[in-house]
């Protein structure tokens, strides 16, 4: 089970490093371009909301250290380029792979908590929570991609930015 949940890994990665290389053609102006009605206000700071709920989830939570998590700090957004970003999803990956070593023989026991926060599962798997910051991740990938096309940068006409197929 564990090589599966790997293998998907490496190919999130892939695929973020494709959405990476695209972001890197981009004019940093754009990055930083807030956008009404969009809720990350811009591209780079969806991204490093990211890196922050594997933080959260996969390190804070999983490991019982609620009380020591901080969100990236608004001076961090505002200077980070796509070379910063890249740097902190370093950081993810090894939180995720620090998450897997641990967890490898546990993924389908439950993580308890001393109490329920903020309305979320008291007692989530370890799959649950690596499938969640996943899908979190695409789910902010599309933003930023359909943000770029309302920019004015519109993605590759292919299937580049799934990373899979390159």
């Amino acid at each position: 089970m564990l090589a599966v949940v790997q293998q998907q890994y490496d190919w999130i990665k892939a695929a973020r490093n494709s959405l990476f290389a695209f972001m890197e053609e981009m004019p940093i102006r754009l990055l930083h371009q807030p956008v009404p009605g969009f809720g990350h206000r811009t591209m780079i700071q969806a991204h490093l909301h990211v890196v922050g709920s594997y933080r959260f989830w996969l390190d804070s939570f999983a490991f019982r250290k609620l009380s020591e998590h901080k969100d990236t700090a608004t001076d961090e957004i505002e200077r980070a380029d796509v070379r910063h970003v890249r740097s902190r999803f370093a950081e993810a990956d090894d939180i995720v792979e620090r998450f897997l070593t641990a967890y490898s023989d546990r993924l389908f026991e439950p993580i308890i908590q001393s109490g329920k926060w903020q309305g979320y599962p008291q007692a989530p798997t370890p799959l649950l929570l690596l499938n969640h910051v996943q899908t979190h991740e695409f789910h902010h990938k599309g933003q930023i991609v359909m943000l770029a096309r309302q920019l004015g940068f519109p993605p590759p006409a292919d299937d580049r930015l799934g990373g899979l197929f390159t």
